[in-house]
């Protein structure tokens, strides 16, 4: 990892260039060390409208309101691996990365009994361990998958985890289980960052000035005559770099003063918070950015975001598909009088996951290949369906090389009782890590791995 220093102490880490290192990884990538592969989650909360995600179930009937989770297949759909050639219209926004992703379907968690069922959908999809091993809590929780792999490929980065949330509200209502994605162990949660400002000062600030200066501003000087020691490649990557920074710098400045300048209204007969009216989609894809960065910068190689909680009935502001903030959890109870509006969640959530796999795959990395090819970036629920509360038939998505060891491009229909952890043992397996089982897993689905 290298830094450049510049003003009141001020500091810049900086992704590795060949040409400081003396790789000359362009004529000779086989002296070149290979980048790591990196690890990322994009939870998505509520589940989503089945009839709009999952291909064949455009026609079937809109499910009534379910209080605990519902078990049923919907539609059959032949179990083994194929080309992805088609994608239903909530998926749409995948046409552009198609080659670069797999959709999962037909993967299950088990609910336990004794709590709420969405406190066990977020808090439990990356462990869904066995009741055996958990006794001493209602959730079937333990050390999350992030951490499991962090433990193994976390090598010497600045930061082991990262945890990045969209939930900058300050209304809790629910438990930490609705609202966190990344524990430590049972009963000890690996608390997110909200604040993208507070991201940007923990990533990439040395210092907490009170002027609150930009980085890129004070170490511009040094930045400039560091650049000019580089190789035509290595400047072409410092300017995507430095850019990249100074755009989420602006982003931060657009989104403060956004803040500053919003009074609260009122909406369902409730307050609502300044942070629901600010746009959603500009503060998901910018700590989307503040997570892509710390990736191209080595500061770290796992990461979870949870794009919204479980059950909160707090509005957002979706911009450009409502005139007013909404509550997605309200509307999920009600698919019939809201498919429409819930349909364009779904899409919504989509495109901002796009966004990033589009954003990963213009990283250039050290020996020529992208942060894409070499990441695992999984997009999921922990519901199958928001107003069934299903566990079953979960929305899945991966996409990314994982260093060449994924299949790209393709769809994967589990065989019946196929639990989630089979993926996160699979991926485990793809990222180098060793072992057999992971919480309830039964195999390595090996479809998945060239």
């Amino acid at each position: 990892m290298q830094v450049i220093q510049g003003a009141a102490g001020a500091g810049l880490t900086l992704p590795l260039f060949e040409s400081l290192a003396g790789v000359a990884a362009a004529t000779s990538p086989s002296k070149s060390a290979k980048p790591p592969v990196r690890m990322a989650i994009y939870y998505v909360p509520m589940g989503v409208i089945r009839r709009g995600f999952f291909p064949g179930e455009a026609e079937t009937k809109i499910p009534e309101f379910v209080s605990e989770p519902e078990a049923k297949s919907l539609v059959q759909t032949r179990v083994g691996i194929r080309k992805l050639k088609s994608l239903a219209p909530t998926q749409q926004p995948l046409e552009s990365v198609m080659d670069k992703v797999t959709f999962i379907s037909g993967l299950n968690r088990t609910y336990r009994h004794g709590s709420d069922v969405h406190a066990q959908c977020g808090s439990c999809f990356l462990s869904s361990a066995t009741g055996e091993t958990v006794a001493s809590s209602v959730y079937p929780l333990a050390r999350t998958f992030d951490h499991v792999v962090a433990d193994g490929i976390g090598g010497e980065t600045p930061f082991h985890t990262l945890e990045l949330s969209c939930n900058s509200h300050k209304d809790n209502k629910e438990s930490i289980y609705f609202d966190n994605i990344s524990w430590y162990g049972t009963g000890h949660v690996a608390p997110s960052i909200r604040d993208p400002r507070q991201a940007y000062d923990r990533l990439f600030g040395t210092k907490r000035m009170s002027l609150q200066r930009d980085i890129t501003d004070l170490v511009l000087r040094d930045a400039r005559s560091l650049q000019r020691k580089l190789g035509r490649v290595d400047r072409e990557k410092f300017e995507e770099y430095f850019e990249g920074i100074r755009s989420i710098e602006q982003q931060m400045d657009n989104l403060s003063k956004m803040k500053s300048n919003l009074t609260g209204v009122q909406e369902y007969n409730v307050p609502v918070s300044n942070e629901s009216l600010m746009p959603r989609g500009e503060y998901i894809r910018l700590m989307g950015d503040l997570m892509i960065t710390a990736f191209q910068a080595g500061l770290t190689n796992v990461a979870t975001m949870m794009i919204g909680p479980e059950r909160w009935n707090t509005p957002y502001m979706f911009e450009g598909l409502f005139d007013n903030p909404v509550s997605h959890h309200v509307m999920s109870h009600n698919q019939k009088r809201f498919i429409g509006e819930l349909l364009k969640i779904d899409k919504f959530y989509m495109e901002q996951f796009v966004y990033m796999v589009q954003r990963m795959s213009a990283v250039r990395e050290f020996d020529g290949s992208t942060l894409l090819d070499n990441m695992i970036f999984t997009y999921g629920s922990g519901l199958g369906d928001g107003a069934t509360h299903q566990y079953t038939e979960l929305p899945i998505v991966v996409a990314g090389g994982g260093g060449g060891r994924l299949q790209q491009g393709m769809h994967l229909h589990c065989a019946e009782g196929t639990p989630l952890s089979n993926l996160w043992l699979t991926q485990a397996r793809a990222l180098g890590l060793k072992g057999d089982r992971f919480a309830d897993s039964f195999r390595v689905e090996t479809d998945l791995l060239k």
